[in-house]
């Protein structure tokens, strides 16, 4: 009954996906190119019989990437297609992993689309990051019998509870699976309560604590700072913020201010197509406000970020991050990055979409919660009033990353042992 009532959703739902493509793409552009893509139709020279990892945003395909590569090394003569869903995921596959794999939208989960891009690209393996469980699009490959792998799977308290309002429908899809690698025992658990099979759960930890700075990430801090002329002037970092949180910061940042007169705020969007609105709110509070893209002759009190790529930089550039999508239901966002730059880190109450990490970091005293502009002022001023304190609170979060690494590792060897046999 749950997969019926699915697929007639899906199908009242076709005539609006393009109005919703061009409704998006006036703000994102990249939303309105390659739209044949999502419905199964393919350039030529995406190629066939090799291995597909699906990776639906920037957040995945970051995290993924350093696992793809290293696979991608390892087997040489079998092609690898990466796809993703949204326009950021699409840079950051082109931008990490460039020629070594192919890459285009994977398409929407209607039957006909998926379907089409089997028969298009014939994979012999699909690979999905994260909780991507479209039931089409894994039915699909199980009826080809294609092998499909779900890793650095994760299933908050909420996303579970969603699956469980349609129990035989996630028990089907998590039964053609043949391997869940979790990030977290807790994790494996929610995934064996829908139905998931003990024995194809595997804990292998958090793909993202094995990232590492970009060689040239110290000349590319030192050269940002110089064009933001940021000179030795303290810096703190608001990053991937949600509406609602920007006033909340900008209003921190004024009461910060008072104390440190000459600090500076690297505002960052979660979405970049939002900077203009952001930039006007500064400006709104009497701020000297300027964008990456355009630097400011003098010095500004608020940089806001309006281009995708430039985070793990900014990041260098500050001493103190608050992580946005935290004073807003929105779950939290990844601090693993904010940490890899050795600094505090804050957050706000929400941390739904990354319990476990957040965890590791509170418990190692490095992480500070904050409910509002009033608490987020008091703790950038203080991080920012005690020199050896902070640096020693930012080398605690560096050391919580290098002590959870390794899920690479372990996710590599269990689909090195599912691509060999292919």
């Amino acid at each position: 009954m749950a997969r019926a009532l699915y697929q007639i959703l899906l199908w009242l739902a076709l005539p609006v996906v393009p109005l919703r493509l061009w409704w998006r793409s006036r703000r994102e552009p990249g939303y309105g190119e390659r739209i044949s893509e999502r419905f199964g139709r393919l350039p030529t020279a995406i190629p066939k019989d090799g291995v597909w990892f699906h990776a639906v945003s920037a957040g995945e395909a970051i995290a993924a990437a350093p696992l793809i590569e290293a696979l991608a090394d390892e087997f040489p003569a079998l092609p690898f297609l990466v796809t993703t869903m949204t326009p950021t995921g699409s840079e950051q596959v082109i931008r990490r992993l460039g020629a070594k794999v192919a890459h285009c939208y994977a398409p929407y989960d209607f039957p006909f689309a998926v379907r089409a891009f089997c028969d298009a690209v014939r994979p012999r393996l699909l690979i999905l990051v994260e909780t991507e469980l479209w039931p089409n699009l894994i039915g699909e490959a199980d009826r080809r019998g294609v092998p499909v792998a779900l890793v650095n799977a994760r299933l908050s308290e909420r996303s579970a509870r969603g699956y469980g309002r349609i129990p035989k429908l996630a028990e089907a899809v998590l039964g053609q699976l043949r391997l869940i690698g979790c990030q977290y025992p807790d994790h494996a658990r929610r995934f064996q309560a829908l139905g998931a099979d003990p024995a194809k759960l595997v804990t292998t930890g958090s793909v993202k604590f094995d990232i590492a700075l970009p060689v040239d990430h110290a000349q590319a801090v030192a050269a940002m700072r110089t064009a933001l002329g940021l000179a030795e002037r303290p810096v703190w970092i608001a990053a991937s913020t949600h509406p609602g949180e920007e006033s909340i910061v900008l209003e921190a940042h004024q009461q910060v201010r008072e104390r440190l007169p000459g600090l500076c705020l690297l505002l960052v969007p979660r979405h970049p197509t939002r900077s203009g609105e952001v930039l006007k709110m500064a400006a709104e509070r009497g701020f000297s406000s300027a964008s990456l893209s355009l630097p400011p002759s003098e010095p500004a009190d608020v940089v806001v970020c309006d281009r995708m790529g430039a985070l793990q930089t900014l990041y260098g550039l500050s001493q103190v991050a608050f992580i946005g999508g935290s004073l807003v239901s929105r779950g939290g966002h990844n601090p693993i990055e904010a940490a890899l730059c050795g600094q505090p880190l804050l957050m706000g109450p929400s941390d739904f979409n990354f319990t476990e990490v957040v965890a590791a970091f509170t418990d190692a005293d490095c992480l500070a919660r904050v409910a509002n502009a009033s608490e987020l002022a008091e703790a950038v001023i203080k991080h920012l009033s005690d020199a050896p304190s902070r640096r020693h609170t930012g080398q605690r979060a560096l050391g919580v990353v290098r002590s959870n690494g390794g899920a690479l590792v372990k996710t590599r060897a269990l689909l090195r042992e599912h691509i060999r046999v292919l």
